[in-house]
């Protein structure tokens, strides 16, 4: 019998990139208080890389603790000078990530861990770069305006499988990574683990 494979997130982005790749997994949302648990580790002075890392593990063992099989738990963080992004809270909150980012370069810290009974016992980090071209006011409350609310759903206030693709001049890094999920080694390791063909 094949382990069963649930992902700890109602991310509807993560979703449809496992379905797309073949995997029928099942979404449960995990119930974090991801605020709380951020202010904490900011607190701390805890790099944007391991806040990703902790919160995509609280995420999975939260799951794992009651769901047979292994689980998936996923973050990303944007990292711009070592300050931490969220998602924006409005419109014009996307309109002030897109201000912040104009011109400059910043990483998508990309984490997933895999819980099995309660316990990690497979992590990943991925860390796209991606360099913005500098964006006139007037691009940015034009292409705020035409996406809308999609945007309020990314750290970057940008979907790059839409229109987001014409902010940039150059990316480092793996499309289904910036989409929030490192696919490729997670595939890899779910073989490895025979819950999918080999």
């Amino acid at each position: 019998m094949s382990l069963s494979i649930t992902l700890a997130s109602g991310s509807a982005s993560r979703r449809a990139l496992l379905a797309g790749a073949g995997i029928d997994a099942a979404s449960v949302k995990p119930n974090v208080d991801e605020d709380s648990a951020k202010a904490a580790m900011r607190a701390e002075g805890m790099s944007v890389r391991d806040q990703a890392m902790q919160l995509a593990e609280l995420k999975a063992v939260k799951v794992s603790n009651r769901t047979e099989g292994l689980v998936i738990g996923g973050d990303q963080m944007l990292s711009l000078d070592r300050e931490a992004f969220d998602k924006p809270a409005d419109l014009e909150g996307a309109r002030d990530h897109l201000r912040k980012l104009s011109g400059k370069s910043h990483t998508l810290e990309t984490a997933i861990v895999i819980c099995e009974n309660g316990t990690p016992v497979w992590r990943h980090l991925a860390r796209p770069k991606l360099t913005m071209r500098p964006l006139s006011e007037a691009f940015i409350n034009d292409y705020v305006d035409r996406v809308g609310e999609p945007l309020l759903s990314t750290v970057g206030a940008y979907q790059l499988e839409g229109l987001g693709a014409q902010l940039f001049t150059q990316i480092e890094g793996d499309y289904f990574s910036i989409l929030g999920l490192p696919l490729l080694p997670l595939l890899d390791y779910l073989r490895i683990r025979g819950a999918l063909a080999t």
